[in-house]
């Protein structure tokens, strides 16, 4: 099977580092660390809280892009990060959901056909207890006001009234990352766009270095909002079947003609139509309209898929079977291999063990239910009963 053309030059290796970003933040990093003849050093870091659904797609095909255009990327498993969140979940939990993201992650990069060579991962308790690194943790508190502390965090760390303390430290722990890592570039979502700009600040008044900062566009979940682990109606989980698929893509949000805020056509801009670049070589989406008897409907860009949609020559009807299509196609790998591997299948039910489930309570209905008898008051006021007659 044909893949994607390795990019030799330095505007190659840009082009594919910065397509389909919303932002890059020190460009100029890059562009040295490029002239420099070394490969860059870029660092993701993910919270391991809830179960990974399609969504991480976005990010995960971004950092295959990252891989094929020669960067060394390192993938944080952010326990202690996913501890720190609000306490999301306890600290034996989230350091099994850190194994089981390791292998679902892998897995997703292998279905998209990118070699792993420079991938690494590292858990974050591995060297977030270090001396060192608390040391330093100290010393950015130290010149770091709460409410700068809170700003940073602002969109990545729930926010809630008289919220624990946890919740100031872990933006002070993802920009001391940057430097623990020995990265080049931190990439992220826009979401964490006020943490970056707060890294590009607080790293030099400690004595090291700024880092480059890329950021992926937030896209719409399948019902406008974002996609969520925590709301099951807008994802759609890495494991789930075909048939599961197709069921929850007929359901989502997709109005006609209408392009923004789509979250249908955006998950083929940032994951399908990158994804079978490559994976094929040949970025390519298909419409199939055997039902109508037409030809299929073949697209090599967004820009065509939107142009169709808006003057309905693609609808929601057409579209939204293609798509489930393609997922299906896209997580086969994830299925095969998670049913091929009992060891992935034990880390998910430590991960994720199922729901207790609750107790049902037995309401206490007295010992001498259903007959229960008279109090001695009463006895005595009942009329004596007829004797019976006596035998000869």
């Amino acid at each position: 099977m044909a893949t994607q053309k390795v990019p030799e030059t330095k505007q190659e290796k840009l082009d594919l580092i910065y397509e389909n970003l919303a932002e890059v933040i020190n460009p100029e990093i890059i562009e040295a660390v490029l002239d420099a003849g070394r490969n860059v050093k870029v660092y993701w870091g993910t919270a391991t809280t809830g179960r990974p659904h399609t969504g991480y797609f976005v990010p995960a095909v971004k950092i295959a892009q990252l891989l094929h255009a020669g960067c060394e990327v390192t993938v944080l498993l952010a326990d202690i990060h996913g501890f720190l969140d609000n306490l999301k979940a306890p600290i034996e939990l989230v350091e099994r959901r850190a194994d089981y993201y390791q292998w679902t992650i892998r897995a997703m990069l292998e279905a998209v056909g990118v070699d792993t060579t420079l991938l690494t991962f590292v858990k974050g308790s591995s060297y977030q207890k270090s001396p060192d690194y608390i040391m330093d943790v100290y010393r950015l508190c130290s010149v770091t006001s709460e409410h700068d502390a809170k700003k940073a965090g602002a969109e990545v760390v729930k926010q809630s009234t008289n919220a624990p303390l946890s919740g100031l430290l872990y933006p002070i722990l993802q920009i001391l990352d940057e430097e623990h890592l020995g990265v080049d570039v931190q990439f992220g979502g826009v979401d964490q766009r006020k943490l970056f700009t707060a890294a590009k600040e607080w790293l030099p008044k400690l004595g090291y270095r700024q880092r480059a900062h890329i950021m992926n566009p937030m896209i719409p979940g399948l019902h406008g909002g974002k996609m969520s682990s925590s709301e099951e109606d807008s994802k759609i989980d890495l494991l789930d079947t075909a048939d599961v698929i197709a069921k929850k893509i007929r359901k989502a949000e997709a109005a006609p003609r209408v392009v923004e805020g789509n979250g249908i056509l955006a998950f083929i801009e940032y994951v399908l139509l990158p994804a079978s670049g490559i994976k094929t070589g040949t970025r390519t989406f298909v419409v199939e309209r055997t039902r109508d008897g037409l030809e299929p409907l073949v697209y090599a860009d967004i820009k065509a898929i939107h142009a169709d949609y808006q003057s309905d020559v693609l609808t929601p009807q057409l579209l939204k079977p293609a798509v489930a299509t393609a997922i299906a196609d896209l997580t086969a790998h994830l299925r095969d291999s998670f049913a091929a591997s009992p060891e992935w299948q034990e880390i998910a039910a430590l991960a994720y063990p199922a729901p207790k489930k609750k107790e049902k309570k037995v309401k206490d209905k007295g010992s001498f239910y259903p007959v229960r008898p008279k109090p001695a008051a009463a006895e005595a006021d009942a009329p004596a009963a007829p004797e019976a007659p006596k035998e000869a």
